[in-house]
């Protein structure tokens, strides 16, 4: 099992009032028709995208990028960047504050998760993971050289995967060290000399008046209860998101020097976001 990030206590949550409930089922409908909506293209293009791309997916991943775009507008979340995702071969890293990173990252351009094995076996979410590509790892050494392969493969097939190398979410106050292992794939022959690493700053600011670590979702916290309350909240804050500059993979003298320059960068911009909403 991942180990998850605890904190001494959550943030306390409103109970939603009636228009709030209203508008918290106004809001899941229109989700689960655009997820419906969004399912149905996939699979009817997956049929033509197969047998000319294989495993490449150059049309699909622009569907998933329509859908998370049309969930943050239906919750009312605000996404505001800077800095370019890369189009250069490689992977992308960030900083992990919740189940929303998800539609944040992927609404910018098409990307392929990196998440932990359970996923998978989640009801609804993980048929949701394996129909968009996601590739599911387990962290085990024994199993390290074939993670490693599957990531390399991945990587050759021109997908630009995304890892959250701290290994679990947090309150989205805070960077946590990143750990290296998934970093090996890119020194593998072949891919060190052409991949880069995007290093990524996600920081989410509350609504006026409410806690921090409002969009937070960690620890032992339950998917849904967080995403009713998600659905219920009247007036959303907003995520800002900071994509650095690539790295060159062959730049840097092994993963954990790779690892270490990422989080450098990651902890930075995470750290200024956070100063601007002070």
């Amino acid at each position: 099992m991942t180990p998850t990030w605890q904190s001494d206590e959550e943030p306390v949550f409103e109970r939603p009032g009636l228009l709030a409930r209203v508008v918290m089922v106004l809001r899941g409908v229109g989700l689960v028709i655009v997820l419906a909506l969004g399912i149905l293209a996939t699979l009817i293009v997956r049929l033509i995208e197969v047998p000319l791309h294989r495993t490449m997916r150059p049309w699909t991943g622009w569907i998933t990028v329509i859908v998370c775009r049309a969930a943050l507008i239906l919750i009312g979340l605000r996404r505001r960047s800077d800095g370019t995702p890369m189009t250069l071969p490689g992977a992308i890293v960030a900083n992990h504050s919740s189940w929303l990173d998800i539609f944040v990252l992927n609404a910018a351009r098409p990307l392929f998760f990196v998440s932990k094995s359970e996923v998978a076996d989640w009801p609804g979410i993980g048929f949701l993971a394996r129909l968009t590509g996601t590739v599911f790892v387990r962290r085990r050494a024994g199993e390290a050289g074939a993670q490693k392969k599957m990531l390399q493969d991945r990587l050759e097939d021109g997908h630009h995967l995304l890892f959250f190398p701290e290994g679990t979410s947090t309150d989205g106050q805070r960077v946590l060290p990143f750990k290296s292992t998934l970093f090996a794939a890119l020194f593998e022959d072949g891919l060190q000399e052409a991949c880069f690493v995007q290093p990524v700053s996600v920081v989410y600011h509350a609504p006026d008046g409410q806690d921090p670590r409002f969009y937070g979702w960690w620890g032992d916290m339950e998917f849904g209860p967080h995403l009713l309350h998600m659905l219920a909240t009247l007036k959303h804050g907003s995520v800002h998101v900071t994509w650095h500059d690539p790295i060159r993979v062959s730049d840097n003298g092994d993963r954990k020097v790779l690892s270490r320059v990422a989080e450098e960068r990651v902890r930075f911009g995470h750290k200024e976001q956070l100063r601007v909403s002070a």
